[in-house]
């Protein structure tokens, strides 16, 4: 198999994160889920970018792949979890391409290691209260469901965590120029 590498995005891989995640959100369509059926939040995107916390990840130097991490806790989800004891996870999102090779358990594997490495006890997500499927994909993957949070104005709210762990199988990238060295 090929060998995945992660870096930070830069500001000019914004159309790449935008890209993966209107990919993921059409096969989310296509599977009958209204997750993530509506217009991307560029924005969004853009501020994790430049916060540091939007993650893109590579084989042969083609990106297929784009979770974003922060330690920004929603306080609607968790405010009575000890909020600054974990990472969070957004916008996890992989290539069709990519598709069926545990790229997603090895990113959310990445996640748990970077929690590790900043201190952190747990890696937490939120995930779309109706799509049963990620929440079972999230179970086989280790974590834990918490709780399904029922707030009128959202659609996210299965609460999930698991330990931080110190092992990784994916190796992250020193700097950009590195990247490019490569392509």
């Amino acid at each position: 198999m090929t060998a995945t590498e992660v870096r930070a995005a830069l500001p000019g891989d914004l159309d790449q994160v935008e890209g993966l995640w209107l990919e993921a959100s059409r096969w989310l369509a296509g599977r009958g889920l209204d997750q993530w059926q509506y217009p991307p939040r560029r924005w969004r995107m853009e501020e994790a970018i430049e916060a540091g916390d939007c993650y893109l990840a590579f084989r042969d130097g083609s990106a297929v792949a784009t979770i974003t991490v922060h330690e920004r806790a929603d306080p609607e989800w968790w405010s009575e979890d000890d909020p600054a004891s974990a990472l969070y996870v957004h916008d996890l999102a992989v290539s069709r391409a990519a598709a069926g090779q545990a790229l997603g358990a090895q990113l959310l594997d990445w996640a748990g290691t970077l929690a590790y490495q900043r201190g952190k006890r747990r890696l937490r997500l939120e995930a779309w209260k109706t799509n049963h499927l990620l929440h079972r994909y999230y179970l086989d993957q280790g974590f834990e469901l918490l709780r399904i949070v029922n707030l009128p104005h959202r659609n996210s709210g299965a609460l999930f965590q698991r330990a931080a762990s110190p092992e990784t199988t994916l190796r992250p990238v020193k700097s950009p120029e590195a990247m490019e060295s490569r392509r």
